[in-house]
This record gives structure tokens, sequence and C-alpha cells, in this order.
């Protein structure tokens, strides 16, 4: 007789053991989240790949944008482009869960009708839909590299507009100093990771105004030639791509131009761990790690992607360090 051994529930195949230094950050992590009173659940920060089997085309847009103009300003970097199929199921999105593989429950985003408002300290305050914003401001292609506060990195073709471009319109008082961009959130559609007890959502980031107006900050609508999937935050997100990933708001509802610092949600969450300002610094080590390298999201298992040294302000010195003298 043939005995057929059942794993139990609990047994994880050799080939998913998280590795030793992984597991160690994770472990310090819990201590964190447990001493700002979020609860034992962690997030799983590094070597998380989806695994999902779905019919859905996770790297799906709604409009084909492939005739859009690349500015060749921002033509080229020193990497390869990031494969979509990876970019497009390697994804941060706290809304939709703490692992890499959301894009599947980040499907229940409701894009119909999106609005976008701008308030606060403007000449112009305003309220865009979806066609205002095609309309109001052209398109262009831009090939940005993407780095992670948790070390790892892509390089990604954005499509969308120059936020300065959103600031001429609005036409800022002098007294507006920062900017606050504000996430979708509703509790029924976006639970956030489970298990974490009270999170201050929704979704906060900001921007010093002068951030704002340089010519790296963008509002993405579209990538790798069509419109954003729900994953990467759409129907608008922000990408600065001189600052770590977790500064792109993804699914904006709403810009407010303010004269004070805004909380932002990390920023309040963790302050040790993710500060304000956010550039991406080689010499500055997260409390949990390094930040001296980073590794480019490729196939296979984390460990095995190509690792680099991590550039000041993501190689994008020329475009920002006069902003911080």
């Amino acid at each position: 007789m043939v005995l057929i051994r059942i794993p139990k529930i609990w047994e994880i195949p050799e080939r998913e053991v998280t590795d030793e230094d992984v597991f160690l950050n994770r472990r310090r992590f819990v201590k964190t989240l447990i001493g700002a009173g979020i609860g034992a659940t962690i997030l799983p920060v590094l070597g998380c790949e989806s695994k999902t089997k779905s019919k859905i085309n996770p790297a799906a847009g709604t409009e084909d944008l492939s005739s859009v103009q690349r500015n060749p300003k921002f033509d080229k970097v020193d990497r390869t482009l990031t494969d979509e199929s990876l970019a497009s199921t390697y994804n941060n999105f706290y809304e939709f869960g703490g692992t890499k593989g959301i894009w599947e429950n980040a499907q229940a985003l409701p894009t119909e009708d999106w609005k976008v408002e701008v308030k606060g300290l403007v000449k112009n305050p305003r309220t865009y839909d979806l066609d205002d914003l095609q309309k109001k401001f052209p398109v262009e292609e831009r090939i940005y590299r993407f780095r992670c506060v948790e070390a790892w990195a892509m390089v990604v073709p954005w499509i969308g507009f120059p936020m300065k471009q959103l600031i001429a319109d609005v036409e800022p008082a002098s007294a507006a100093k920062f900017v606050r961009f504000t996430s979708f959130y509703d509790p029924k559609i976006t639970p956030g990771p489970l298990h974490f007890g009270e999170l201050p959502w929704p979704y906060t980031e900001g921007l010093r105004i002068e951030e704002m107006a340089n010519d790296l900050a963008f509002f993405a609508t579209g990538i790798y030639g069509h419109t954003l999937p729900k994953q990467h935050g759409a129907p608008i997100r922000m990408v600065t791509p001189w600052k770590y990933g977790f500064k792109g708001a993804k699914s904006i509802v709403k810009i407010e131009f303010l004269d004070k610092q805004p909380a932002t949600f990390w920023n309040s969450l963790i302050p040790s761990e993710y500060d304000f300002e956010a550039n991406v610094n080689p010499t500055k080590p997260h409390p949990r790690w390094s930040q001296a390298t980073e590794r480019m999201v490729g196939p296979g298992p984390a460990l095995t992607w190509e690792k680099r040294p991590t550039l000041p302000y993501n190689g994008y010195g020329d475009y920002v360090a006069s902003l911080y003298t």
C-alpha cells in the first residue's frame, strides 16, 4: 500500500522559507509596530512575490496610450526597463493588503466618475473630473527610476503631466508653503492589512510647494502605453522619482495647498523610519537595513535580483539637490 503524506497546514515548503536577514528585520518591525500601538501583525516588506492566478490581466489598462510622445529629456536611464508583468504584480497598496501580491484585490477600486478636488490657499479652487484633466493637461511619457524604501527598485515608463501645470492652473497664494495629497478611502472597499488595528486612513502624503513645482514632479495617469491599472493607483497618482516610493500617493481624490507642513500616513505612523522629506539617500540607513544598495526587481527570488549601488536622490541630483542646500 502506498502511503500518501498530507502536509500539515502549518508546514511551509523549503522554497518559500524567508531568508534569515529578512526574517530578523521583520521581527524588529513587529516590535516597532507594537510600540506604535498597531498590533502584532507585520507588513511583509521584503521578498514578497505574487503567486496569484487569475483570468484578469494584471497589466491591463482601459485605454491605449501608445501614441503618447516620450519626453526626450527623460528618455533613458542607465538600467533596463522593468518587465511590465513584474511591475504589475509586485506592488505596495496598503489599502488593499500588506503583501506585494495585492493587484487582484485592487481591482475592487471604483474609478468611474472620478473627481480630484483642489482646494486650500489657491486663487482658483477646482474639482477636476478625468475629462477635465485630459483636456487641461497634455500628457507625455517619461522613463523614471523608482526606488522603494524597502531597498528594491524598478525602471518605469510613466505617462502623465508635470505637477507644475496644475499649480499654474489653480494659482496658489503666497502663503501656500506645503501641499497635501489624499488617496481614495472607503472602509468597505479598502480594508487595509488585516489585524492592524487603527491606522491613520485615508492615506496622505505631502510635499513642499517648491518640490511640487520641480520639473521631475509628475502626476501619472498611465504606464507602459496604457492607462494606469488599479494596483498602480488609477486613475491618477504622484510620482516623485528622487524620493522613496511611499511618497507617491495613489488614487488621489484631494489636493490641498497649506501654510503648514501636513501630517502624512507613514510619517505619522512611524516617524523614526519614514521622514517627511524621504529623499533617496544611500548614506542614511533605514533603522532596520542599509540603503547603500538596491535590488532591481526581476524574475525569481528577491535574493537573486541584480544588486546595484543606491544613487543620491536616486540619480536625480542635478534636478533637485538645490532644493535642499
